[in-house]
C-alpha cells in the first residue's frame, strides 16, 4: 500500500515538474511577442519600453502611409501576392511528384534528394547564387522571377514530405473503383482523389503562404530593387525606432492567424462534412 502511493506521489511530482517547464517555455516563447503586441497600441508619444504612454492606434496609421516607417503598403502588395503563387505551385507540384512517385521510375531517387538537398543549402548563398545567375544570364531579380524560384526551393520539400506521406495511406483501390464504374482519368483525379486528399493539400497550401511570406535569406538578394514584407522589417529597424515596428510586427502576426485559421477551419469543415455523410447526416 505504502509503494502504491509512494509510485503516485512521484507520478504526481514527474507530471507537476513537466508541467511547470511547458508553462516556462510558453512564457518564454510567447512573452516577448506579447510585450510587443501591448506596445504596439500605445500613444503618439510613446517609446520603445514600458511604461506605456497612452493607448491608441497612432503607430498602426503611421504604417499606412509612405514615410519614416517605411512602405509597408507596398511591400504588402508584393509580399501577399507571392506568397500566393508559390502557395499555388506548390501545391500544383507537390500533388503531380506525389502521383508520379507512386511508382518507381528511372532517376526518381536521385530526383527525391536533389529536392531534398535544397533544405540543407544556407538559404542567403542560396540567395546570393540565384541573383548571381540572373546578372550572368542579363535577367534583372525581382520578386515574381527570382524570388519566385528561391522561395520555390524551400517550400517545395516540404510540401513533397507531407504529400509523400498522404500518399503512402492512400489506397488506389478508390481509383479502381471509379474507373471500374466507367469514369475516365480526369474524372477519377477530380471527382475522386482530389476530395480524398483536400485535407492535406491545405496543409501544404499552408505551409507554402507561411513559409513563403516569411522568408528573409532567400529573397535578400533575389528581389530586385523591391522588398517584401521581411526585408522591409529588416530595413525597418535599420532607421524606425519608434512604435511603429511594434505596430507592424502586430499586423503580420493577425495576417499569419487569419490564413492558420482559415486553413484550420476549412479542414475542419471537411471532416465534418464527410463525418456527416457517414452517418447519414451530410
Amino acid at each position: 500500500m505504502a509503494s502504491t502511493s509512494l509510485s503516485a506521489g512521484r507520478r504526481n511530482w514527474t507530471f507537476y515538474a513537466l508541467g511547470a517547464i511547458f508553462i516556462a517555455y510558453v512564457v518564454f516563447l510567447y512573452g516577448p511577442m506579447l510585450c510587443i503586441y501591448i506596445l504596439s497600441f500605445q500613444g503618439p508619444q510613446g517609446g520603445l519600453a514600458f511604461p506605456m504612454r497612452g493607448v491608441s492606434l497612432h503607430w498602426f496609421r503611421q504604417l499606412l502611409g509612405q514615410g519614416d516607417t517605411g512602405d509597408l503598403m507596398g511591400a504588402l502588395s508584393r509580399s501577399v501576392p507571392l506568397a500566393l503563387i508559390v502557395m499555388a505551385l506548390t501545391v500544383l507540384i507537390s500533388l503531380s511528384a506525389g502521383m508520379a512517385f507512386r511508382s518507381r521510375f528511372p532517376g526518381s531517387g536521385l530526383l527525391f534528394y536533389l529536392v531534398i538537398a535544397s533544405l540543407v543549402a544556407p538559404g542567403y548563398v542560396l540567395s546570393i547564387g540565384i541573383g548571381l545567375m540572373f546578372q550572368l544570364l542579363g535577367f534583372d531579380t525581382n520578386w515574381y522571377t527570382s524570388a519566385l524560384g528561391a522561395q520555390l526551393s524551400w517550400t517545395l520539400p516540404f510540401g513533397l514530405l507531407i504529400m509523400f506521406a498522404i500518399f503512402g495511406r492512400f489506397s488506389r483501390s478508390y481509383e479502381e473503383a471509379a474507373r471500374d464504374l466507367g469514369a475516365n482519368q480526369f474524372q477519377t483525379m477530380w471527382l475522386i482523389v482530389v476530395p480524398i486528399l483536400l485535407p492535406g493539400m491545405i496543409a501544404v497550401a499552408l505551409f507554402g503562404f507561411t513559409l513563403s511570406y516569411d522568408e528573409f535569406a532567400r529573397t535578400l538578394q533575389t528581389t530586385g530593387p523591391t522588398n517584401t514584407v521581411p526585408i522591409e522589417i529588416w530595413s525597418m529597424t535599420q532607421n524606425v525606432t519608434s512604435p511603429s515596428l511594434y505596430a507592424l510586427g502586430t499586423l503580420t502576426t493577425a495576417l499569419s492567424f487569419v490564413v492558420i485559421g482559415t486553413a484550420l477551419g476549412a479542414i475542419a469543415i471537411i471532416q465534418r462534412r464527410r463525418l456527416g455523410s457517414l452517418t447519414g447526416r451530410g
